[in-house]
């Protein structure tokens, strides 16, 4: 795929962050319309204001990803409204985190990151994948995952274990799709360290992990969705991480990514993004 000229893309978490960005780079690209998915609707309608699509349709939508039944009834909603997307990204997430597991609250930690960050993109997959298989052209599905799915790290044992499954499970599909000869379906999984979005607010740098710029994040999350890269590893020097898995004792491993890579502190004073309720007073189709 040279570009996504003329294709439908649909994004979740589109209004913000990374999700803007990648809607920026399919308007760019002349995409023929824009699906964004989120459940913050200020900031939706905001973002649908501010995207000069010109002959790009850019639609919103407002869908709890922690919920099952709104992700099957909104994908219903779209498959019917605009047709198969070409490209589904799952770029939403959540992160919590600087408590150590047993000091989190079960629900509002523990089970809120599988269900948003885990279960959501298995479930959007699993409502658009028929009609990608489906399609006589080449189509995508990417998969935000994290560096944290492959290094476990203190203060985000809840956000490592949905990133690991997210991973498992991402790579997986890609083998079962090509197993069943659906050659034209390419699924990347995407596994950045600390991106610079508000996400991350307080995280530290580490020695030979630096925090990622989001622009980058983007442009080679693309550059992979488009060659169907199978893994985009940002930055590489996380790759380490999983040769040393193979080779040395654990507890030599740990003292390296303790204190030669220098990842196993960099939660102690997160904060992340404030959180707002989401406002769920007008679920549905927010066209611009």
């Amino acid at each position: 795929m040279k570009s996504v000229q003329g294709k439908k893309v649909l994004i979740t978490g589109g209004a913000m962050g990374l999700g803007r960005l990648f809607a920026e780079r399919a308007i760019a690209e002349h995409a023929d319309t824009i699906v964004l998915w989120d459940v913050n609707e200020m900031a939706l309608n905001e973002t649908l204001g501010e995207l000069d699509g010109q002959d790009t349709e850019v639609v919103g939508y407002i869908v709890d990803l922690a919920s099952a039944e709104e992700i099957s009834a909104t994908a219903t909603e779209v498959l019917d409204a605009i047709g198969t997307m070409d490209i589904v990204i799952n770029n939403a997430g959540i992160v919590r985190g600087n408590t150590y597991f047993w000091e989190s609250d079960p629900v509002r930690d523990t089970q809120a990151t599988i269900e948003v960050n885990t279960l959501a993109p298995m479930y959007v997959a699993h409502a658009f994948l028929p009609s990608m298989i489906a399609s006589p052209g080449q189509t995508r599905l990417v998969n935000l995952a994290s560096a944290a799915g492959f290094t476990p790290n203190p203060r985000m044992a809840a956000y490592a274990s949905s990133k690991w499954a997210l991973v498992g499970w991402s790579d997986s599909v890609r083998l079962e799709l090509k197993q069943a000869g659906h050659d034209h379906v390419s699924v990347t999984t995407v596994c950045p360290y600390y991106i610079r979005t508000g996400m991350f607010d307080g995280v530290k740098s580490a020695p030979l992990l630096p925090i990622l710029d989001p622009a980058e994040v983007v442009d080679e999350a693309w550059k992979g969705m488009l060659s169907g890269s199978p893994f985009v590893v940002l930055p590489k020097t996380v790759m380490l991480s999983e040769m040393l898995k193979g080779v040395l004792p654990i507890g030599i491993r740990d003292f390296i990514a303790d204190h030669v890579i220098g990842v196993y502190h960099t939660m102690e004073d997160f904060t992340g993004r404030v959180e707002q309720a989401p406002d769920t007073s007008a679920k549905g189709r927010v066209k611009r």
